[in-house]
């Protein structure tokens, strides 16, 4: 079963631990310097908030899925509606090892599909950009 992900950039991450602890009634599963996730069940969602953000705010959106069919059948929905992505095998990003497919909705937000393989040392091994969204150059 996928779990429904969101990625919003803060400027304090400790008020914003604090914060959204108390909104989802526990601690975040992964706490780093700059980055702090959840991996809730009710609702079942993968939230997430960095200090890495290129903008300050919601991020991007996604859709995190179980294993690599799952994964395959979201990108064959998108190729088969004519939405064109940018693919990333074996992404280092947000302290994991990931199978990724960006897209852009209609109103430009970034949607991650992924699949996460292993966890990673560092936030990101692009050293390029703040975050680990993709730059799109048109909308899907």
């Amino acid at each position: 079963m996928s779990r429904f992900h969101m990625h919003v950039g803060v400027e304090n991450l400790q008020q914003s631990v604090k914060f959204y602890s108390a909104l989802f009634g526990q601690g975040p599963t992964v706490v780093k310097d700059d980055y702090a996730k959840w991996e809730l069940d009710d609702p079942r969602i993968n939230f997430a908030i960095s200090t890495r953000s290129q903008i300050i705010g919601l991020d991007h959106v996604g859709i995190q899925a179980e294993d690599e069919t799952e994964l395959a059948d979201i990108r064959q929905r998108l190729d088969s509606a004519g939405i064109q992505g940018v693919a990333q095998e074996q992404a280092t990003c947000c302290y994991a090892k990931s199978d990724k497919y960006w897209v852009q909705d209609p109103q430009n937000i970034a949607w991650e599909t992924f699949q996460t393989l292993d966890t990673a040392p560092v936030f990101s091994t692009n050293t390029n950009a703040a975050s680990c969204t993709p730059s799109f150059s048109s909308c899907c």
